[in-house]
């Protein structure tokens, strides 16, 4: 039984309001899957960018050394191209171009298939009023279960 690779971008959901989900497939080499299965991975800072030919691609994804590769190891903080289907593809562009919204990875995750995945998603900034509010939610939800913890 192989144990469950699910890799959180946890900075997201606070700084952006999150719009739609996707589901990409990821193109690695044979040292970068062997380091994402090891959970040696990161999300934290990275974004998704579209190239000049409409190519999408995930910047800044911080992917491991393999520790046990040798002159063929990956370089970590590569570009990696994401692949999604023509119309879903187009559509991401669209907004983009159009009303300045951001694509952000959220999850990076194996499938039962053994395939790396990434959920990625459409989202607007934050103002800094909108984080407040998530921060006062977070801690009444916090405080509300403790007293609910306290009565039982």
């Amino acid at each position: 039984m192989q144990k469950k690779i699910n890799i959180q971008n946890k900075k997201a959901r606070f700084l952006y309001e999150i719009l739609d989900k996707y589901t990409a497939g990821i193109v690695l080499t044979g040292t970068e899957i062997k380091s994402i299965r090891s959970s040696k991975a990161s999300i934290a800072e990275s974004f998704c960018e579209f190239n000049d030919r409409g190519e999408l691609f995930v910047i800044n994804m911080t992917i491991e050394e393999y520790a046990f590769g040798n002159y063929y190891n990956h370089r970590p903080k590569a570009e990696r191209k994401l692949l999604l289907n023509k119309r879903e593809l187009k559509k991401l562009h669209k907004e983009v171009q159009n009303t300045g919204l951001t694509i952000v990875p959220l999850r990076l995750f194996i499938n039962e298939k053994g395939f790396a995945k990434m959920d990625i998603a459409l989202a607007r900034g934050k103002k800094l009023h909108d984080k407040r509010d998530t921060i006062k939610d977070r801690d009444n939800k916090r405080d509300l279960d403790r007293i609910k913890k306290a009565y039982k």
